[in-house]
Order: C-alpha cells, then sequence, then structure tokens
C-alpha cells in the first residue's frame, strides 16, 4: 500500500498517520521526524532546518525529496508499501514523487479536512515530545509533570506551534499546498475525509476510504 496523507498542520495527519501503521503494518514516513531528528542532530543541515522551521518557511523541495528518496528506498517501504506524512507539500515535490514511483505510483491520496478555527485552537494546546516526537495536549498531558509517557523525554510547546508561526504555516499552506488537492483529483487519487471527531472516529473514515479504495487495487 502506498497512502498519502494530507490536511493543514493541525489536522491530525501525524495521529492518524501512526495509527494507520499499526491497523496496515506499513512503516509511517513523516518528513516532520526525519527534519526535527536533523536538527536535534546539531548537524550544519539540522541548523538550516532549525532557523527555516522557526520561520514558518517551507524548506527547499530538492531537500525533502532527496530525504525521503533515501527513505522509501529502505527495505521495510520497498516491501510493505508506505504511509507518507509531510510530503508532498508543493507541484513540485508531488512531480518528483510520481517520477520517483514510476512506473508504479501512489494507490490514495486522503485528505484529512478540519476547519482552520479548529486547526488554530488544536495547535495552540499541543504539546510534544522533544526526544521521539509523541503527541499530546493541555487537556491531554503526560502523566508525570509534562514527562514522556513513552521515552521519558521533556514534553514541550514547539517554536513552530506559536501562533505566529502557526498563522504563517496555514497561509503557506494555502499559497503552496492547497493545489495538490486538484494535482490528485486529476489522477483520481484523492479522497477527502472529514477530520473533526474523536481520532478513533477519523481513524474509522480513512479506513472506510482505503478499503474502498483497496477493493480496487486488488487488495496491494
Amino acid at each position: 500500500m502506498r497512502l498519502v496523507v494530507l490536511g493543514k498542520q493541525g489536522a491530525g495527519k501525524g495521529t492518524q498517520c501512526v495509527r494507520l501503521s499499526h491497523h496496515y503494518v506499513v512503516p509511517h514516513i513523516s518528513t516532520g521526524d526525519m527534519l526535527r531528528g536533523a536538527v536535534k542532530s546539531g548537524s550544519e543541515l539540522g541548523a538550516k532546518v532549525k532557523e527555516t522551521m522557526e520561520s514558518g518557511e517551507l524548506l527547499g523541495d530538492d531537500l525533502i525529496m532527496e530525504m525521503v528518496a533515501e527513505r522509501l528506498a529502505e527495505p521495510d517501504a520497498r516491501a510493505r508499501g508506505f504511509i507518507l506524512d509531510g510530503c508532498p507539500r508543493t507541484l513540485q515535490q508531488a512531480e518528483s514523487l510520481a517520477a520517483l514511483l514510476a512506473p508504479g505510483d501512489i494507490d490514495l491520496t486522503a485528505d484529512i479536512e478540519v476547519p482552520t478555527s479548529q486547526v488554530l485552537r488544536r495547535l495552540a494546546a499541543r504539546r510534544v515530545c522533544a526526544d521521539c516526537g509523541a503527541n499530546y495536549s493541555v487537556a491531554a498531558p503526560p502523566r508525570v509533570n509534562w514527562t514522556c509517557d513513552v521515552c521519558g523525554g521533556e514534553v514541550v510547546q514547539r517554536d513552530d506551534d506559536k501562533e505566529e508561526s502557526i498563522r504563517r504555516r496555514l497561509e503557506l499552506y494555502e499559497r503552496q499546498t492547497a493545489p495538490l488537492i486538484e494535482f490528485y483529483e486529476k489522477r483520481s487519487q484523492l479522497t477527502k475525509v472529514n477530520g473533526v471527531g474523536a481520532p478513533d472516529t477519523v481513524l474509522r473514515r480513512i479506513i472506510r476510504a482505503v478499503e474502498d479504495r483497496r477493493g480496487r487495487w486488488g487488495r496491494r
């Protein structure tokens, strides 16, 4: 299975991709996780990534696609497929991904739709583990003193989850990423999923959409 998940920042892509990965036993490939790993490494690349992420801008297409190509070449993705989260974000990335996968292609693009007002509320309340990236919120914190339940790392508010950065990212999404919806619609690869509701409810909606399309793939 080769699935791309789209949606505004804060639409719940990461949460749903992890759940889908467990459900289908397919690797979840998150460009955000890869980039944050580069930042944490303290490398020259990581410093460039950090500066760009904190400014609310998008990283260059060539850099993103180089990282994605390396990850898709690994044995688990070659054998099982992938659930791609955070890429493509531009038409150039979408075209590069199609060329990378040729003569194959992605099977489905799921666009998780959430109103902007709700995205702003979600992101303002979101907290993440600085080490493993596990998601929490002000309303659903870790069990002990903002210490990650998964790995024991510090749970913090990301710099790019502060309101000014959030608004810049949403503007960039509308300007640069939203045209992807039209791109995948023209290729008959898009399904839109209502992202409002409890995570389990949204997951069931995505699975229904995937299963409907899988019947046409011969259950790949």
